[in-house]
């Protein structure tokens, strides 16, 4: 038995491929037969690693009849989230509005004009525990929409009104860092300071609010916001949303303590929280940070990169049916992989017991495997067993290598192999500056590996992006994020690598996204190009959630685009995306901290740092060195050698007349269109910048 979702590229409906459920992709088929039978449209949408919408599924979808009740009501659609963010962007604000809350698998009840007039999320099969089931409402609607039509049509009519709405922002013309104040005044009583995070469970890693906290001390000296920052990252890196055995950010903990996790495993996580780390190890050189951030890359480039050196979307939680199957342990197969030594040494360390530590999140019940976490860093154990800290992370490594090898052998979660452009373009930002954060040139080498395999496979004919990219074939009609993510990718990517045909290319894209998303009535990008007419209401989005907005993001590459060719327009530009949407943000500031964060890039001084010289030249190395290794969020970096300088002069004509002093690596610091007198020496750079470095 299969459906017409077999037909589809997405691992996610090709999941649902063999349901029962009559399934269509969203399409214009769907809803002409929606239309011509006067029936109302099912709309189910989710993604191939999300553990809620394997359980309706199994429950529902599976089921024949459930199956059938499904068919006999509505014209049924199936739709991946992550192929198609702006169908999902618009029913998810309805959901919210609705009931409060959203989350996945979200359900929505429409009409044949998609006008929807009911959403939910998850839905059990039958009533259970005062949640209404699939069947009961197929019946009701059933019914109502026989008897009360009329009804059920002017409902939508004004809920997709009162939607429409959601999507409109208010304006402001004065914004200055007091904005900066009141997210942190908002943020502060939120923060747990006993297990680090924000607000009760479930926790999520927040890595936009992390971010912004970090330029938040920056400004401020505020030692408390940097506190919370280190206090998040080190107790997630030591509860069990950290896979301590294969590496990795799970999802979130459905826990206060971190301990608990939702096991799938997103690569935009892998890439925003290690950005996280690597900015704090640039604050602390504290080594605990970085070698996070190193071990998150051993899995992203092990197990999350294609062939062709793009990176895959997720990994899911669960498998031969079970979440966390894979990553749990009995304490009788760990003894049996370690050996009875062994593993009554590292038994108390990572906190197994018989009966398990995993609870069954429905149930309550645990489940007699336990999740490995620490109550303290294993510094801190060696210091305390008196055992040198060398051997005691020699001695772990070689533990770890035995679990690793034996869970080889089980059987591996889903990987959502899709190869989604604006995912790859937030883990090409994070490799590049990891490069050179810790002075890793390898990480380079993948970041560009990744951007030309975008820049050669996932462009159409017009030198327009496309979203998705799987079994050799670039589809599915790209949105802002793409462009936005990529953009900033390729940002990172011209400052590790100082090569301009990054910057061409940003510059070249951020153009067309300015054509085709750009709102030339209100300000701000929309998430679906002009051309998109297929949903009833062209979304726009502002909110940073899993994921920064792409206005956040775009207000950045904006900024950096200014700083980093001297030219003014895209500065202009920046100030008409910050006019269309101070007057939300100032309601509510903490809700947009990733716009925050590049709102602070813009109000900042820092300017730009031009360093001329031989390529390859120890004083020139030492320069860029330096220049890496400081917290300096609001910074950008140009490298103009005999090599480049032709090129960099198309894209930064302001570098044109400046040149080496004396033969040597020379420093211009520039800010507010000016630069300073150049100098050879590098504590001499430092100051300069220093002067330059808060917000007047």
């Amino acid at each position: 038995m299969s459906n017409r979702l077999i037909n589809e590229k997405s691992p996610y409906l090709l999941q649902h491929a063999h349901n029962p459920v009559d399934w269509y992709p969203w399409s214009d088929a769907a809803f002409a037969r929606a239309k011509a039978e006067n029936r109302p449209v099912f709309l189910s949408i989710g993604y191939a690693t999300c553990h809620w919408c394997h359980v309706m599924e199994k429950e529902s979808f599976e089921d024949e009849e459930t199956a059938r009740y499904l068919n006999e009501t509505f014209i049924c659609i199936k739709v991946d989230r992550e192929e198609r963010p702006d169908i999902d962007a618009v029913y998810m604000n309805l959901c919210q509005m609705l009931i409060g809350s959203g989350g996945w698998p979200l359900t929505i009840f429409m009409t044949p004009n998609k006008k929807p007039f009911f959403a939910s999320t998850y839905l059990p099969k039958r009533n259970r525990f005062g949640r209404t089931g699939l069947i009961e409402l197929c019946k009701k609607i059933k019914e109502t929409w026989r008897s009360e039509r009329q009804k059920v049509m002017e409902a939508a009519e004004t809920i997709s009104t009162k939607l429409a709405d959601t999507f409109i922002f208010s304006p402001a013309e004065q914004t200055d860092a007091s904005l900066l104040d009141q997210a942190y005044n908002e943020i502060r009583p939120t923060f747990d300071s006993r297990f680090g995070g924000f607000s009760p469970a479930p926790k999520f890693p927040m890595p936009h609010r992390l971010l912004f906290l970090m330029r938040y001390y920056h400004q401020s000296g505020n030692e408390k916001a940097l506190e919370m920052v280190k206090k998040t990252l080190i107790t997630m890196r030591l509860g069990g949303i950290w896979d301590h055995v294969g590496f990795g950010f799970h999802r979130y903990a459905t826990d206060k303590k971190w301990l608990l996790p939702h096991f799938e495993k997103m690569l935009y996580d892998q890439a925003l929280i290690s950005m996280a780390y690597l900015e704090i190890f640039q604050i602390t050189r504290d080594s605990f940070f970085s070698q996070t951030a190193k071990e998150i890359f051993t899995y992203v480039i092990g197990e999350m990169t294609s062939e062709q050196g793009a990176f895959f979307a997720a990994q899911d939680a669960d498998s031969e049916g079970e979440e966390g199957k894979f990553f749990t342990w009995t304490t009788e197969k760990f003894r049996q992989v370690l050996g009875e030594e062994e593993a009554k040494f590292w038994k108390k360390i990572f906190n197994l017991s018989p009966d398990g530590n995993f609870f069954e999140e429905a149930t309550g019940q645990k489940t007699g495997t336990n999740i490995l976490h620490l109550t303290k860093p294993l510094v801190q154990w060696a210091n305390e067993l008196e055992i040198e800290e060398k051997q005691f992370l020699l001695k772990w490594k070689t533990a770890r290598k035995k679990l690793y090898q034996q869970r080889q052998h089980r059987i591996h979660p889903f990987k959502d192999d899709k190869i989604l452009t604006d995912w790859n373009g937030l883990m090409i930002a994070s490799l590049a500056l990891a490069s050179r954060v810790l002075d890793i040139p390898a990480y380079i080498k993948v970041a560009e590996k990744t951007a030309n395999f975008i820049l050669t496979k996932m462009q159409d004919d017009s030198g327009g992006l496309w979203h998705r990219f799987r079994d050799n074939e670039a589809a599915v009609k790209p949105h802002a994020n793409d462009y936005a993510f990529f953009i900033w990718g390729l940002l990172h990517l011209y400052q590790a690598a100082f090569n301009p045909t990054y910057l061409h290319h940003a510059i070249r894209l951020q153009n067309r996204m300015l054509d085709d998303y750009w709102d030339t009535e209100n300000g701000g990008f929309f998430l679906s190009a002009k051309t998109d007419t297929e949903l009833p209401i062209r979304p726009k989005e502002l909110y940073d959630g899993a994921t920064p907005s792409a206005n956040s993001v775009s207000l950045f590459n904006l900024m950096c685009l200014s700083r980093l060719s001297g030219e003014v327009k895209w500065e202009n530009k920046a100030k008409d995306l910050v006019r269309s949407f101070a007057g939300t943000v100032k309601i509510y500031p903490a809700a947009y901290t990733h716009f925050l964060s590049s709102l602070y890039f813009a109000l900042g001084r820092e300017g730009e740092v031009v360093i001329t010289g031989k390529e390859d030249a120890a004083d020139t190395r030492e320069m860029l060195s330096s220049l890496n290794g400081r917290f300096a969020p609001n910074q950008v970096v140009l490298f103009k050698s005999d090599k480049n300088k032709n090129e960099l002069a198309e894209v930064a004509e302001f570098t044109v007349n400046l040149q080496p002093v004396k033969g040597k690596a020379t420093a211009y610091v520039c800010a507010d269109l000016s630069c300073s007198q150049p100098t050879n020496d590098v504590r001499k750079m430092l100051e300069l910048i220093r002067s330059n470095e808060k917000i007047p």
